[in-house]
């Protein structure tokens, strides 16, 4: 025997939610995953994520209203998203669990479920 052991690989992840993977919050394009509903005007929508983040969403390429009530994956462009970064970071380190709130315009959107548990 030459004196090695081999000893099975294992991953640790950082992210137990594998909807997301961890993101840079100051990000300019963003991809996110949640339950989507009718927001308060005409054209926003408001997508709800499993830790309780909430992000108005709006799109002159994505048709929501298709997905309204549905689990869904939006990937776009945060709005004002330098801002937005130095904003999360400060709840972050004011709160314990803080969630995220912004604004994105949408340019894809992947449905998940028909459905959403909340």
């Amino acid at each position: 025997m030459s004196g090695f052991t081999v000893l099975p690989a294992i991953s640790l992840s950082a992210n137990p939610n594998q909807d997301d993977p961890p993101v840079d919050k100051s990000a300019k394009v963003r991809t996110v995953t949640g339950f989507l509903a009718k927001g308060d005007s005409a054209s926003e929508y408001q997508l709800t994520t499993k830790n309780g983040s909430t992000w108005e969403v709006k799109s002159d390429a994505v048709n929501f209203s298709e997905h309204d009530g549905h689990s869904v994956r939006l990937t776009g462009t945060v709005n004002h998203a330098t801002a937005h970064g130095l904003k999360e970071k400060a709840k972050k380190k004011a709160t314990d669990n803080p969630t995220e709130h912004g604004h994105m315009t949408t340019t894809q959107l992947k449905m998940v479920s028909e459905t959403c548990s909340k």
